[in-house]
């Protein structure tokens, strides 16, 4: 039971996966048995504060502080809780003259007084002992009430309300309109509807729209639009690109002061500042700031970079002035808090800072910073011994992790106070994280001091690239400082290359890859990370094919990498029997991974070794993902329902009925419980065609009827639970056996007619698509997707009207554009059996 403020917390929802087969198989994944080796079902509670339950629709300025409160609650054996606090949950029904009333407390409530009362007329007024293990129950028989009119209250022994409930008459509200998908710039009417759209689209961090399009289309119309100009420029901010930011800053600036040389609005001017000390023009920057300062919403950041600035200057009592008026609009500001105990102790006041920073700890007992100026402060008054328990206790609280020390260096580097933060930095000299070493390296060069600056650059080129992802905006100054003082050091071009890739510049990220591959080519990862840029941003599979092989022949035991470059001959249309004698030849390494496994298992089904399939998948427990729901039990329907059709053609009829029945069922190590509804038309078709095989008319038609039922209406199918469009064709098949000619045809005929009519539609991804496993690694021609389809629902449509050679014509179309397209292969390979039976 989640309780908060419904002001601050307006949104809840909860996820299971539902108690079928396929629900109950997740119970088994995502929780523990109890005693009894029962698995309870599963269910994620998703709530938010100052947010929604979800998607983050929400706004968080620098170095803004929230505070909230909410609560987690067990409950028990009260039913349909009506309303809760954090102390007590209630519920109340009635019905016809009966009123139950029930209250669950979260601690010991002794004398707890329980009241109910209907309109003025007290009905229940009891005191009970009540605790998390005893509830209290209540049934009252009472005639003649008003539902509405009733309030039921719980009371502590002191008489403080721990809740209450009110019932309220039950009107239906109106539903609220669905979101509606945001169209392309061109087709937005406003400048204001553009940048909305843009903002959304960035707030949402849509996977696949950009909102630079949105901001580029507004200002093709309007050059100084001023929301545009900055938005696009803090988008360029925040994604590396400081040069490229400043133009879109000034001219946002220009347009605000064109008739007023004090804006209403003030981030425009914070955000040139921003933007100009990444480029390191600081006088520049300090006036921006001040400008920016003129507005109250921005006084506490635009002070504190005031402040920053000032410390670069040694101007330390200017500096203390500027934190003081920060502090005064965010008085928790930590930064501010940190920074202020930093002048203090440069300016000679100990003491002073000494008691300022025990207030900081106060407020967050883990701002490290602070506590390193304390430990910096010991030492300065000699009291050596208190110094370096000071320091025991940071390194405690710290657990010595890396990016908590390279967050704090960053705070001191942006005052200037470069020494500061290579002493911080040099508590974590043996840190095994090559970042720290970049970053000391970084500060002795500012410092003058190259011999450390040599050392620290070999150290951090020596140690191991594994799981190095430098993601911060002061990352891409240190790695652009690191590239260029040792253009031989790959794995500096290789860090800086996935930054560039993550803030999505893909053209500096393969730059920047290309660097590191001719300083030192035999490092598997870049190689990787250029091909996925070949295919997915340059659309040249050629070069990403050549650099894949290149990676995986560099490390041979690389399971994930062996993996995408299946996917990526699969992409690139390479024969199956060529697949299999690729992964064929690796079989050690597919055994390391489901993913990779299941497309061994798959490849074999193609190639028609349905009792090679069928063993693999005995012979493994499989361990299903978010976005691989499906497949393995499709590969195991499919392998099945082929040997029973093997079964059938030898005339073994008992035993492919066997097959088709194991088919409906899902053994437990394959780890996925059948769909509730899931549509299995070619099940019972070919169940029905083995039963009339053996004379069992009665047994047959049923299963015809069966399997001419489900949904008839076309659409892509795209995910794990979309009605694969075969069935359609299976439903035709069966109305056939029934003599149901007319509905068979309809169903042919849906197939041809939804080919052909969306075989040139422009496919794009639905706005509000939230997953896509297809995309996992690499880009799908989502046109090229569409026309195999088509082709494949018109094959399947020929073929069930007897057009045999323009159903053989349009599989064979399919597979030009997919070789391992599984229905065209299996379909095209039953073409004359499937019309003889």
């Amino acid at each position: 039971l989640h309780v908060a403020d419904h002001h601050i917390s307006p949104g809840k929802k909860q996820w299971t996966w539902g108690s079928g087969d396929f629900g109950k198989m997740w119970d088994k994944h995502l929780t523990d048995p109890d005693k009894r080796g029962i698995y309870k079902p599963y269910f994620e509670i998703m709530t938010g504060v100052y947010t929604d339950n979800q998607p983050d629709f929400s706004w968080i300025m620098p170095n803004e502080e929230r505070i909230f409160k909410q609560y987690f609650l067990p409950y028990k054996e009260i039913g349909y809780v009506k309303n809760a606090s954090r102390d007590a949950a209630v519920n109340l029904e009635t019905d016809k003259n009966k009123t139950n009333i029930k209250v669950y407390v979260t601690a010991e409530q002794k004398d707890a007084r329980i009241l109910l009362a209907h309109k003025n007329e007290i009905l229940l007024d009891e005191k009970a002992d009540l605790s998390p293990i005893r509830i209290f129950s209540k049934e009252l028989v009472v005639k003649s009430l008003s539902t509405e009119k009733l309030s039921l209250k719980v009371f502590d022994k002191n008489n403080h309300l721990l809740i209450n409930y009110d019932p309220v008459e039950s009107n239906e509200e109106p539903v609220p309109h669905p979101a509606k998908a945001i169209g392309a710039p061109a087709v937005i009417k406003t400048n204001e509807e553009l940048y909305l759209a843009g903002l959304h689209v960035e707030q949402y961090r849509h996977a696949t729209y950009s909102p630079v399009i949105y901001y580029e289309e507004a200002l093709l119309r309007d050059p100084s639009d001023i929301r545009c100009n900055n938005a696009l420029g803090l988008w360029y901010l925040k994604h590396g690109q400081f040069a490229k930011a400043e133009p879109f800053f000034h001219q946002a600036v220009e347009k605000l002061t064109r008739h007023n040389p004090n804006p209403y609005d003030g981030e425009p001017y914070y955000n040139l500042g921003m933007c100009l000390v990444y480029l390191e023009k600081w006088q520049e920057a300090y006036d921006a700031f001040y400008k920016s300062c003129w507005n109250a919403a921005w006084q506490d950041n635009a002070y504190l970079q005031l402040a920053y600035l000032d410390c670069r200057n040694h101007r330390w009592g200017k500096a203390l002035e500027h934190v003081e008026q920060s502090l005064s609009r965010n008085y928790h500001g930590l930064k501010a808090r940190h920074l202020k105990s930093l002048i203090l102790r440069k300016s000679g006041r100990l003491e002073e800072a000494a008691s300022w920073i025990g207030e900081t700890l106060k407020i967050d007992n883990f701002d490290f910073g602070s506590r390193y100026e304390l430990y910096r402060i010991l030492l300065l008054m000699r009291k050596k011994e208190e110094a370096e328990k000071e320091m025991d206790r940071i390194q405690l609280l710290t657990r010595g992790w890396e990016q908590t020390y390279i967050e704090i260096a960053i705070d001191y580097a942006f005052g200037g106070c470069d020494e500061d933060a290579i002493g911080w930095l040099l508590q974590i000299e043996n840190s095994r994280y090559p970042m720290v070493h970049y970053y000391l390296a970084y500060y002795f060069a500012k410092e003058k001091k190259n011999k450390e600056k040599t050392a620290a650059l070999k150290k951090a080129c020596q140690l191991s690239p594994d799981r190095i992802f430098p993601n911060r905006l002061e990352d891409i100054l240190v790695l652009q400082f690191a590239v260029k003082e040792n253009q031989r050091d790959y794995k500096a071009h290789y860090y800086l290359g996935n930054l560039w890739y993550d803030k999505r510049q893909y053209d500096e990220a393969v730059q920047c890859w290309e660097k590191s591959i001719a300083a030192g080519d035999s490092f598997p990862a870049t190689h990787r990370n250029l091909g996925i840029a070949y295919y997915n941003k340059f659309n040249n599979p050629v070069k990403a094919l050549q650099e894949y092989e290149k990676a995986f022949s560099l490390d041979t035991s690389d399971s994930r990498v062996l993996f995408e470059l299946d996917q990526l001959y699969k992409r690139m249309n390479k024969p199956v029997s060529g697949r299999l004698d690729f992964l064929n030849n690796h079989l050690p390494l597919v055994k390391d991974r489901d993913d990779l496994y299941i497309e061994y298992v798959t490849l074999q089904n193609l190639s028609g070794h349905y009792e090679v399939a069928q063993k693999l998948l005995s012979e493994r427990r499989f361990h299903p993902w978010e976005g691989g729901e499906g497949k393995v039990s499709r590969q195991y329907v499919y392998a099945k329902t082929a040997l029973a059709q093997k079964a059938f053609y030898d005339k073994k009829y008992d035993f492919a009925i066997q097959l088709l029945k194991e088919a409906q069922h899902f053994p437990e190590n394959l780890g996925e419980g059948k769909l509730y509804g899931a549509r299995e038309n070619n099940i019972f078709y070919w169940m029905g065609v083995a039963y009339q095989a053996k004379h069992e008319k009665q047994l047959a038609v049923s299963s015809w009827r069966s399997a001419a039922e489900g949904l008839s209406e076309l659409t892509q199918a795209v995910y794990y639970n979309d009605q694969d469009p075969a069935m359609i064709f299976y439903q035709g098949l069966a109305l056939q056996k029934l003599n149901k000619h007319k509905e068979a045809e309809q169903r042919f005929n849906n197939l041809i007619h939804y080919g052909k009519m969306h075989l040139d539609d422009k496919i794009q991804v639905d706005f509000f698509a939230v997953s896509l496993p297809e995309l996992s690694v690499f880009e799908v021609d989502l046109q090229k997707r569409n026309r195999t389809h088509c082709h494949y629902l018109m094959g399947l449509g020929y073929l069930g009207s007897g057009e045999m050679t323009e159903g053989k014509k349009s599989l064979k179309n399919v597979l030009k554009m997919d070789l391992s397209h599984q229905g065209a292969i299996q379909h095209l390979s039953l073409l004359t059996e499937l019309m003889s039976c």
